[in-house]
């Protein structure tokens, strides 16, 4: 599934392509891919609330799409093809295939094509004044640049006996965090994953809210993680991790900060990296 930082990338990327095209028909090839009753429109905008992208269409009508695991939007222009999401032969092959599940056709012969080989993405037709009410969106928390230290630490308190990994993962604490952006913060907190929630200081939480805010605008200006599924919307892929990444990824090699190596262990079920000397299971004294 990609992370906030990559969506956000598909989002800059496929705005360049679409704002002002006007959207003239939809092509459904399964129903489960699309929800609601197509609709048509000029692209006012593209916005993005957490993972979800959002295209605003005049007449008040919006898109929201979702990639879960294995979406991707790939738009066929009049000179060259642009796509973003989990890479593929598609990004290069003869389109429609069997791996197409909507067709949207723009007014200057564009095409964006909706492909998803596991069928859990999703694109929901709805008026644009119910965006912010729909189920899924509502469930979002704040993301970190929109939330304040002193309610991001009060959410934490909500959840005393969990772990904090597992904690900034709910996207109904914070919005957007995902393994390797929760693995970087917790790094860069020097906070231990497995430490309970109840353990963390208001300073520490406002330490770490500060750290997901940083790693994951620097992950945006650098395109993305990427990891091996996903890529800009040109094409090209992130290198967050090649440049960036202290932690994630990099089991076995010496910590930036204290030159131990980092380990790899399993935390909420997720692979998680730290640096056992910068992140002490008993916390701050």
């Amino acid at each position: 599934m990609p992370e906030l930082p990559e969506v956000e990338t598909i989002k800059r990327g496929l705005s360049k392509f679409i704002i002002n095209k006007k959207l003239t028909q939809t092509d459904i090839l399964c129903e489960k891919s699309f929800i609601g009753t197509p609709v048509m429109g000029v692209v006012k905008s593209i916005r993005r609330y957490g993972k979800a992208l959002i295209i605003d269409l005049s007449d008040d009508v919006s898109l929201m799409i979702h990639l879960r695991m294995t979406g991707q939007l790939i738009y066929d222009g009049t000179t060259k093809r642009y796509a973003a999401g989990h890479p593929s032969e598609n990004f290069v092959a003869t389109l429609p295939n069997k791996q197409t599940r909507v067709i949207l056709k723009f007014d200057d012969g564009g095409v964006l094509y909706f492909n998803d080989q596991r069928k859990f993405g999703f694109i929901k037709a709805l008026p644009t004044q119910e965006v912010e009410n729909d189920t899924f969106i509502k469930k979002l928390a704040p993301e970190p640049w929109n939330m304040g230290p002193n309610d991001f630490y009060e959410r934490l308190m909500r959840h005393k006996n969990s772990c904090i990994k597992a904690t900034i993962l709910d996207q109904s604490v914070v919005c957007g965090l995902g393994n390797i952006y929760a693995d970087e913060a917790l790094f860069m907190s020097h906070i231990h994953p497995e430490r309970k929630c109840g353990e963390i200081t208001a300073k520490e939480a406002k330490i770490l809210l500060e750290s997901a805010r940083a790693v994951m605008d620097r992950s945006i200006d650098s395109g993305g993680s990427t990891m091996a599924t996903y890529v800009k919307a040109d094409g090209t892929r992130g290198d967050y991790l090649e440049k960036f990444a202290q932690v994630f990824r990099r089991e076995g090699k010496p910590c930036p900060n204290c030159g131990t190596k980092i380990i790899k262990i399993r935390v909420a079920g997720r692979g998680t990296h730290i640096c056992p000397c910068c992140q002490k299971k008993e916390g701050s004294k």
